[in-house]
């Protein structure tokens, strides 16, 4: 790997310390999802729970990511993303106290999830659109957006490690503390940058009309239209394999709650290491062969992965899907920022997060209702078989290379 492309985009103040920011604030914030899945499902002893609390965390993003989308077009992403990181504060602070005084804490945790969930939904646009306005050298542009990808992998890999350390020793109450004080980290950081000083913003028009102007140049735009399909059916029937772990962790391999933090943390490095591996390729024409390998690889590695009954193997397993799942946001999210028009880009972004958070809550609740009919390791056999037709129906797209003329003419 060419490491000095790799982490070209450190090379601007503001995106090191928005980097190193929000890194505190998702290894805070993964630590508070792993601990309320693993309550969940030992309070329960449901999968389609666990799917269910996915649901309440992520459809938000759903049904508000385009209106997020319009948030950041129209307004300070710098305000917007403030007042994000404040309401997630105070949810992790309520999360804390419901879970620890409360007798039956399930349905209070699930509605902080859905809190947290829109919260997400206004953060997310703003937080990936910023991007462009704090890396002032566009070449680094896709360094960035592959280090920003890298940022929630590495938050993936260290949270459910330390959440499943911490919940072993000392319970749920203090994932869900740490993840309140993970985000001082971010909001000192947001504090310290320097934004510009006005960002052009919409006038003269409505939010719907805002809604339909991207949702217009977002379908007739090919690439941008084919990659966004892509993503959302990879998100949604593939990627929510994960919702199936915690009963692999318990049920298949009797373990604990450090179990299924090792699981998760397998997965994650094979996610970072995919990441990595995306920030230092020079050729970005590449970028959807190596989309069209992963996705083969992660279609082979579930359908084996469903019936392995050895740990050591199914954790090589989780890195492997993981590194294959976790190359689908990075490649799509740097197609969508490159070849967008700057005007309309939180928009697109907005699209962007519809599609990759969006689906995954319907597919998670999906997964549950399955596991549920067909048992869990059938579902995940299904799960790759459904990723190898998904690959195989965008075959002729995936072929195709990028000019490097059309990356880099983002502010049009």
């Amino acid at each position: 790997m060419d490491l000095q492309h790799t982490f070209s985009a450190f090379k601007s103040r503001n995106y090191s310390l928005f980097f190193y920011g929000q890194l505190v604030s998702r290894i805070g914030m993964w630590m508070q999802r792993t601990a309320v899945i693993w309550v969940i499902y030992t309070l329960t002893h449901s999968v389609f729970l666990v799917g269910l609390t996915t649901f309440a965390e992520q459809f938000p993003s759903f049904l508000l990511s385009p209106a997020g989308g319009i948030a950041a077009d129209r307004h300070d992403r710098y305000k917007v993303l403030m007042a994000t990181q404040v309401v997630s504060a105070l949810q992790a602070v309520a999360l804390t106290l419901v879970y620890h005084y409360s007798a039956t804490p399930i349905w209070g945790m699930l509605g902080l999830s859905v809190l947290l969930g829109l919260a997400n939904a206004y953060d997310v646009p703003s937080r990936q659109a910023m991007v462009n306005d704090i890396v002032p050298n566009k070449e680094d542009l896709p360094s960035a957006i592959a280090m920003n990808s890298s940022l929630n992998n590495l938050s993936r890999l260290v949270g459910p490690a330390l959440s499943g350390i911490v919940l072993a020793k000392y319970g749920a109450t203090i994932c869900f503390i740490a993840n309140a004080v993970s985000f001082v980290a971010v909001i000192i950081c947001l504090t310290l940058m320097e934004f510009p000083k006005k960002q052009q913003v919409a006038r003269g028009k409505n939010a719907w009309a805002d809604f339909k102007e991207g949702l217009a140049y977002t379908r007739t735009h090919t690439e941008i239209g084919q990659i966004l399909t892509l993503m959302a059916l990879v998100c949604m029937f593939v990627a929510t394999y994960n919702t199936l772990q915690p009963f692999y962790a318990r049920d298949v391999f009797k373990g604990s709650a450090a179990t299924y933090g090792f699981i998760n943390a397998a997965t994650g490095i094979g996610a970072l290491t995919s990441t990595l591996f995306l920030a230092s390729q020079k050729n970005a024409g590449r970028l959807k062969r190596i989309l069209f390998m992963n996705l083969v690889v992660l279609g082979i590695g579930l359908m084996i992965m469903a019936y392995t009954p050895v740990l050591s193997l199914y954790l090589l397993l989780c890195f492997v899907c993981g590194f294959g799942t976790m190359s689908v946001i990075p490649i799509c999210n740097t197609v969508i920022q490159t070849v967008s028009s700057a005007r309309l880009r939180g928009r697109v972004v907005g699209f962007f997060a519809m599609a990759a958070f969006g689906t995954m809550p319907l597919g998670a609740l999906l997964v549950g209702w399955l596991a549920k009919i067909i048992h869990p390791q059938t579902c995940m056999l299904v799960q790759g078989v459904i990723c190898l037709l998904i690959t195989g129906a965008f075959y002729r797209f995936l072929q195709t290379e990028y000019k490097p003329s059309e990356l880099l003419v983002p502010n049009k």
